[in-house]
């Protein structure tokens, strides 16, 4: 596979790289350092994976390529992406909260990319399950964050158990950062770009002024506002976000608590609800600010503002991401421009003002899927064909009743129309899928 350039773009569904992808698919090759800097949202991960691919060989029957990143959601984007790509290589995560059995089965037949969380790796190494003699390439994404979440020996360890080690990537969407001496980077090609050089989507900031500091009124007029459109909504605390997503859920509006002190499960599902569309509006962390894998966003709502530029800028590269248009809506406190002493040195002087109505908000309509669990997966021979078809003859569902499917190891998950969804559990009650029985339910 000399050239997989043509076959990746069609199976992605892209016309043409942007600059940033193109000047990283020249500068990553065999026997080389890279050092990749490009904002949230500008597609750096399809940029570091094509040129891994070309690295790649076919014939190899060991771990190729090592991707190390800050958390578990950034591993399974990267490894969706990477499926997408249909590249016939295999690729396995793995990472903190997933099953360290699956994992080892699964290191056991080696995969040629490997993704996974700094803990999780050295883990792996630690009780040898994992044989890095093939590995000539590391990619260390988002490693800032890695380091900044205190995972400096972690990554140290990794590196020194890469003997063959031959090429090196190093990833972030963030400037000035000191690379430490572990990495070992030799005369790296220098890849920056910025916001404007990577995509032409349009963000447009707005003001919302607030009767005080905790005016959820005032945002519950605002998502009445923006209709059935789907938003992130960030708070600076996980207590926050708990506490406001039970307030606009007590409201009628349909919305997903996402934060770091959930359990894995209950992160991976509430993404799958939003992703699915089954909510429409994500409360959450900084946690979500980068390295998930979730749709473009028209509107980012700042109800919290953070304490530092570098949060406020991935916060809104969620939205106005590659060619789309998008808003980030900043919550101020004061009926006049300004917003006191509240308002943080990095916004601009000048916002445009966003006056939400006054009168009683109508409420948005209802999303239109609710997010339906499959007690089985891809270790039970499950995939999205056999769901389609259960769904389709067992359900008597249409297939525009069925938005996306996401197929994890043991359990999956279907985005089925909203009116459609009582009739779909009833009729498949008694029903088995391939020959056996799974549990079906609507997913919480």
């Amino acid at each position: 596979m000399t050239d997989p350039h043509t076959h990746v773009l069609a199976a992605l569904g892209i016309a043409a790289l942007n600059p940033m992808q193109a000047a990283a698919e020249q500068a990553i090759l065999p026997g080389t350092d890279t050092f990749l800097r490009a904002p949230t949202g500008s597609g750096k991960t399809l940029g570091f994976l094509l040129p891994v691919l070309k690295l790649l060989k076919p014939d190899q029957q060991t771990v190729q390529c090592l991707i190390v990143v800050p958390s578990r959601e950034l591993a399974m984007q990267i490894e969706q992406v990477w499926r997408s790509m249909s590249t016939g290589f295999k690729v396995n995560v793995c990472y903190g909260g997933h099953s360290v059995e699956t994992e080892v089965k699964n290191l056991s037949n080696p995969p040629a990319l490997l993704i996974g969380t700094p803990g999780r790796i050295a883990d792996h190494l630690t009780r040898r399950t994992l044989a890095t003699t093939g590995i000539q390439t590391l990619v260390l994404d988002e490693f800032d964050k890695s380091l900044t979440l205190g995972f400096h020996d972690e990554m140290a360890y990794i590196v020194a158990q890469l003997p063959n080690l031959q090429t090196r990537v190093l990833v972030s969407a963030t400037s000035g950062i000191a690379i430490p001496d572990f990495i070992e980077l030799h005369n790296p090609t220098q890849l920056t770009f910025e916001a404007d050089e990577t995509k032409t989507g349009k963000l447009t900031l707005r003001a919302v002024y607030t009767d005080g500091p905790d005016d959820r009124a005032t945002l519950f007029r605002l998502l009445c506002a923006l209709g059935s459109e789907s938003a992130l909504i960030f708070c600076n605390l996980r207590g926050t976000v708990e506490q406001l997503s039970d307030w606009l859920n007590n409201k009628g509006l349909y919305t997903a608590a996402y934060h770091g002190a959930l359990e894995q499960v209950e992160r991976e599902r509430a993404l799958i609800r939003f992703r699915g569309g089954s909510v429409t509006y994500l409360v959450t962390t900084d946690l979500a600010a980068r390295g998930l894998d979730i749709p473009d966003m028209k509107h980012v709502i700042h109800y919290e503002l953070p304490a530092h530029a570098t949060e406020f800028t991935h916060r809104n590269g969620r939205t106005a991401r590659m060619h789309a248009a998008g808003a980030a809506y900043v919550l101020l406190p004061g009926n006049v421009p300004g917003g006191g002493d509240a308002r943080p040195y990095y916004l601009p002087e000048q916002l445009d003002a966003f006056t939400v109505p006054s009168q009683t908000p109508v409420l948005p309509e209802p999303p239109a899927y609710t997010t339906v669990y499959i007690s089985g997966g891809k270790k039970n021979k499950l995939n999205k064909v056999d769901i389609v078809g259960f769904f389709a003859q067992k359900g008597q569902l249409d297939k525009a009743d069925l938005g996306r499917i996401e197929v994890g190891d043991f359990m999956s998950f279907a985005s089925v129309r909203r009116t459609k969804v009582t009739e779909l559990l009833s009729r498949i009650e008694n029903e088995k899928m391939k020959g056996k029985k799974y549990k079906i339910q609507i997913a919480r």
